[in-house]
């Protein structure tokens, strides 16, 4: 099951910030994300009642930005990552997005791939932008 998570929700945005550390790796980064930023939007995806992914998106005005998509080590290749990657792109076009952006490590390639899949295309490079290693823009068109 997907769903957005609710600013007001404070026991799950705690529990997503122990589990997904690994993307959050500062003492309450994600309820200041909520607080501090209101285009943010967090799609979880549970099954059994475990959190098992994240897509964590910026939903600004007529587009939006993905600042992350995670899936949980034990449940990879699953299809978790499309499935939050189809419900992000199902809602954009309901709310008419002109587009989808994000920005990967240009060696990471089961993101590229994923991404790709879905029809994002390379847009730009930022050198060295992620410790020395690049970082690839990529867009998908939706209108």
């Amino acid at each position: 099951m997907i769903e957005i998570v609710n600013f007001d929700n404070e026991n799950l945005i705690n529990e997503i910030q122990t589990l997904f550390s690994d993307v959050y790796k500062q003492k309450n980064e994600l309820k200041s994300e909520y607080v501090n930023n209101p285009y943010t939007r967090i799609y979880i995806f549970t099954e059994a009642g475990d959190i098992e992914g994240l897509i964590h998106i910026n939903d600004i005005y007529d587009r939006y930005e993905i600042n992350n998509i995670y899936v949980l080590e034990k449940y990879r290749q699953r299809g978790i990552a499309s499935k939050l990657m189809e419900q992000v792109i199902a809602d954009g076009k309901s709310k008419y997005i002109t587009n989808i952006t994000l920005e990967v490590r240009k060696d990471n390639f089961a993101a590229i791939n994923l991404y790709k899949k879905y029809g994002f295309l390379e847009k730009g490079i930022r050198k060295s932008y992620y410790n020395g290693i690049d970082g690839i823009l990529m867009e998908k068109e939706m209108m």
